[in-house]
């Protein structure tokens, strides 16, 4: 009797899987996207990528890097279901999380393509991540990837104005 009081409650809370979990709120500038869907800014934990209107230098020559940054988030993120994992932290007025598409971290994949820059001072409860974003940053320096290739601003340098000489 016993066992089947307890395999009843084990199917109760199979139908009900939402009863089980803490609901998770944020605050965010979000934007209708038609009556009953709703799309929510945030930024990523940890990475810092390129400005969408941020240009790099290459062989002498400007090139859209922040662009080039938000193009590939854009198709990283067509690949497959995004997983965000939300944290405590506040950036520019926005939520902050971790994303991970197909098992990869949207943000590593960022620096790997040199299109961002790790922030680890914003990942101090995650060391492991500190140490994967630093060993990829010197990875995609060394090769060479995207902006690496040539010069660049940090991009908070660049919201506060600062230009590479080819902007000018």
């Amino acid at each position: 009797m016993r066992r089947l009081i307890a395999l009843a409650l084990l199917a109760m809370m199979a139908c009900f899987p939402f009863a089980a979990r803490e609901a998770t709120s944020f605050n965010a500038t979000a934007r209708a996207l038609d009556g009953d869907t709703v799309a929510a800014d945030f930024r990523l934990l940890g990475v810092d990528a390129f400005e969408r209107g941020q240009l790099c230098e290459k062989h002498g020559s400007c090139w859209r890097c922040g662009k080039a940054a938000q193009d590939l988030a854009a198709r990283m993120l067509r690949q497959g279901d995004a997983e965000i994992r939300l944290s405590t932290q506040q950036s520019y007025g926005r939520p902050v999380a971790t994303i991970m598409i197909n098992g990869q971290d949207l943000g590593e994949m960022m620096i790997r393509a040199g299109l961002a820059v790790p922030q680890p001072q914003l990942l101090k409860s995650d060391p492991l991540r500190v140490q994967r974003y630093a060993r990829t940053f010197s990875n995609a320096r060394q090769s060479k990837a995207g902006a690496f290739a040539g010069r660049w601003l940090e991009p908070a340098l660049w919201r506060r104005g600062s230009r590479l000489a080819c902007e000018r």
